[in-house]
């Protein structure tokens, strides 16, 4: 074994044998053999070593495996080159496909082909097995400028995809695939495992000198958990269909297999026409929108909040009695029959609009006020709080599953023995599925399994990765001004112990859109559940990382986990300055401006820059840092990145980041210059007044800016969504706020990203500066 390693160090299979957790190391023993005969040519330099007295196995194979590289080293030259494995740079060898395959053996023929190429389904299986194969086609165009074509009999080189020659043994969603010199073979037993094997495809083909090349390979592959959802949060913002179909096909391209969709008001309600958005997908829109997903394998499934997070329904007047507290649209009495027939007419048409699909969520999480108006209080003192909220869900599940659709809820599995509810089970485990599990009670998912016993189904829940503005804390967090693991950590760490329990019957990846950040700041978050949860033993998170920047992005991408990092800290500097976070903590941080001078003589107090003298010198540095952050994604860009659309959003993030840095810089130079006049206007009045024109240019620049940064970042986020509040000429948008107080829902509009600095009123602040330049000029006589 330790000679075998030190090969795979020296070829560089070291990745590979990290990257299987070394299972596959004995497919590399035939190879290591016949490498026997030429090894001899070392011979007498091996027998001075004596390796009789050496005891190999307790360890003393340090010089053994040193000499054993420098033999290798002369096979390079005389013997490697001509191989079936690595005809091509070994660098190239790299696998960065997600998720990793459960196991892939190298050897065999490398399979090499051109820009033309043959793809032939045998038998011509289905329509799904057809448009896999469609897909393939297109794909290889636009990926690769490469014309396959489909055909009844092979060509020169080809593509075969099967379900006829499936082996046994494939698991579900399974695939196998096979290279030869002139052909490369997919084969599975599901429509699904056949598509999968074409997605992983594409991600093992390699430019090389001649054209293109699979090495030489079988890759068995299959998931660790059967069903693999992403949460879609629509709430405060309205994706274009076609971003959502962009969205639908990449998730696909990385195996997974459900999409919940939180569109709250994004859909027309037919039966309450007030409720949908102005814009709102139709029902027929939604369906095409379901059918479309079907084909890659997807099942779109509608969650609409139930009990709370309703205040897109009952924000309405016409509503208003349905609340469990008069003054607040968060939450539903779930004691009113009106409640329920509300909210069956709007899951009704959430079923009609997803054809097909077997699952439908009602949310319910968050229920603040449960059991706060006088009728639940006294339902409450008879069976608990989770005693009303699980009457909820009980009536909800049964009306839904008599029209068959199973009820996701937000519930942590046997969440209730930690309370007073004497609901134990409703007799609705059969269709009810429990999606948030928080590793909930213990360590080892006793409780997970104590739930799949009483019959429900459970998901591991990988918890949004942060509600911080802009982007999300992927490298680190900061908690209590602590330092702590980024949520890659976090999900790796929970996702491959839930992966390779066993216990789970799916996994879901939320992404709620509290903070109002664009999706695509989500997409790493989602790959990475997607590889966990697929494949629960390999790679480890460095490894997936690597191969998530190239893969995603190209192999042209650079500098991409340090990117990261500087968007990661600079959405931190964001969130804690100004008045952000007043929001939600109250008035730490609240920021105030420059004292406007006063009198004859520019009287002013000059507290601001021994007040903010640390978050000045924090915003230097941070100025520094999304300088950098710029530059890596200008780079980027000229290198011909895939997937550019990220990179313009990265810019609008880290401009808006920078332009708070300058506003910092500036108010500081303001001061500063209100100060330099000060110290003139007994010397030189003029000098003194010119140096107040400075102060107002610096105002007027910081409002400019503001004004061009964000008007750049709407126009960018644009491209693939609706203006957030949008109202149109049949309809006006309706904003109310409510009691989450989400920091994306304090504007209608987008404004929100920039309102705590509208409220610093600088433009007020510039009109009182005017006035007293107009002041010291005129009545003063400055000259």
């Amino acid at each position: 074994m330790v000679l075998v390693l030190e090969v795979n160090e020296l070829l560089g299979l070291s990745y590979w044998g990290k990257r299987n957790n070394y299972h596959d190391v004995n497919n590399y023993f035939g190879f290591i053999i016949s490498l026997g005969k030429i090894i001899m040519i070392n011979i007498d330099t091996y027998k001075r070593l004596n390796l009789n007295k050496m005891n190999i196995f307790a360890g003393k194979m340090q010089t053994v495996a040193f000499l054993f590289r420098q033999t290798l080293l002369i096979l390079l030259v005389l013997f490697f080159s001509g191989t079936n494995i690595y005809s091509s740079e070994l660098k190239d060898l790299e696998l960065n496909v997600i998720p990793y395959p459960q196991q892939v053996q190298l050897g065999g023929d490398d399979f090499n082909f051109s820009e033309e190429l043959t793809i032939v389904v045998e038998n011509n299986h289905s329509e799904a097995d057809r448009f896999a194969a469609e897909e393939l086609v297109s794909d290889l165009k636009k990926e690769w400028g490469i014309d396959a074509k489909i055909a009844t009999q092979k060509g020169r080189k080809s593509i075969v995809l099967s379900r006829t020659h499936a082996s046994a043994s494939l698991k579900e969603q399974g695939y196998r695939i096979t290279t030869s010199g002139n052909e490369l073979f997919i084969s599975a037993k599901s429509e699904a495992g056949l598509f999968y094997g074409t997605q992983t495809f594409l991600q093992l083909i390699k430019k090389v000198r001649e054209g293109f090349q699979v090495p030489g390979m079988e890759i068995n592959d299959w998931p660790d958990i059967k069903k693999r959802a992403a949460h879609y949060d629509t709430k405060h913002h309205q994706d274009k269909r076609s971003y959502v179909e962009s969205f639908i096909k990449d998730l696909a391209r990385y195996k997974m297999n459900q999409l919940v969709w939180e569109w709250e008001d994004k859909l027309a309600y037919e039966k309450h026409p007030e409720i949908g958005a102005p814009g709102a997908f139709t029902i027929a829109e939604m369906q095409e929108i379901t059918r479309y997903a079907k084909k890659y394998h997807v099942e779109l499934i509608p969650l609409v909040q139930g009990l709370g997070h309703v205040s897109f329904i009952l924000k309405w007047a016409q509503y208003k009695h349905l609340r469990e507290i008069a003054d607040s649209n968060w939450e539903f009495c779930p004691l009113k029959e009106g409640t329920y027939n509300l909210l069956f007419d709007l899951w009704e048409e959430a079923i009609e609009a997803t054809p097909g699909s077997e699952y439908i969520h009602i949310g319910s999480d968050e229920t603040y006020e449960l059991a706060a108006c006088e009728h639940c209080q006294a339902r409450a003192k008879e069976i608990g709080k989770s005693g009303v909220y699980h009457l909820f869900v009980k009536r909800a599940a049964e009306h839904l599953q008599k029209l068959n659709r199973k009820v996701m809820v937000w519930e942590r599995p046997m969440g209730w023995k930690q309370n007073s509810s004497p609901v134990k089970n409703f007799d609705l485990a059969k269709g009810l599925v429990l999606t948030e599990s928080y590793n909930y009670g213990t360590s080892n998912f006793e409780y997970v399994k104590e739930s799949k016993e009483l019959g429900y189904e459970v998901y591991a829940y990988d918890p949004n990765p942060g509600i911080e503005p802009l982007f999300l804390p992927y490298k680190f967090k900061f908690k209590a001004g602590n330092k702590t693991a980024g949520s890659l950590e976090n999900s790796y760490q929970f996702l491959t112990s839930a992966a390779m329990s066993g216990a789970f019957d799916g996994m879901i990846n939320t992404s709620w859109d509290d903070s109002g950040l664009h999706n695509q700041m989500w997409m790493l978050s989602f790959v990475t559940s997607a590889e966990y949860s697929w494949s629960g033993s390999k790679p480890t998170l460095e490894e997936f990382e690597h191969s998530f920047y190239k893969n995603y992005y190209g192999s042209s991408a650079i500098d991409l986990e340090e990117l990261y990092c500087l968007l990661n800290e600079g959405a931190y500097y964001y969130a804690w300055t100004l008045e952000r976070n007043v929001w939600h903590h109250g008035t730490i941080g609240k920021t105030h401006l420059p004292d406007i001078p006063r009198n004859d003589n520019i009287e002013y107090d000059p507290y601001w820059n021994k007040e903010y003298s640390e978050k000045i010198q924090e915003s230097r540095q941070m100025l520094g840092k999304m300088k950098r952050a710029l530059s890596i994604i200008e780079n980027n860009k000229n290198a011909g990145v895939k997937n550019v659309y990220d990179f313009e959003l990265y810019r609008t993030l880290a401009k808006l980041i920078e332009h708070t840095c300058l506003t910092y810089i500036d108010l500081s130079e303001l001061e500063n210059t209100i100060t330099r006049a000060h110290s003139l206007t007994f010397i030189d009045k003029q000098q003194a007044y010119q140096h107040l024109e400075q102060a107002q240019e610096l105002i007027e620049t910081s409002i400019n800016r503001r004004e061009k940064v964000y008007n750049d970042l709407v126009e960018t986020w644009e491209q693939t969504r609706l203006p957030k509040g949008m109202s149109t000429p049949d309809k006006e948008f309706f904003f109310q706020q409510d009691r989450a107080r989400h920091f994306a829902f304090r504007t209608a509009d987008m404004s929100y990203l920039i309102y705590d600095e509208e409220l610093l009123d600088m433009e007020g602040y510039l009109e009182r500066f005017k006035k007293y330049m107009r002041y010291y000029k005129e009545e003063v006589g400055a000259f």
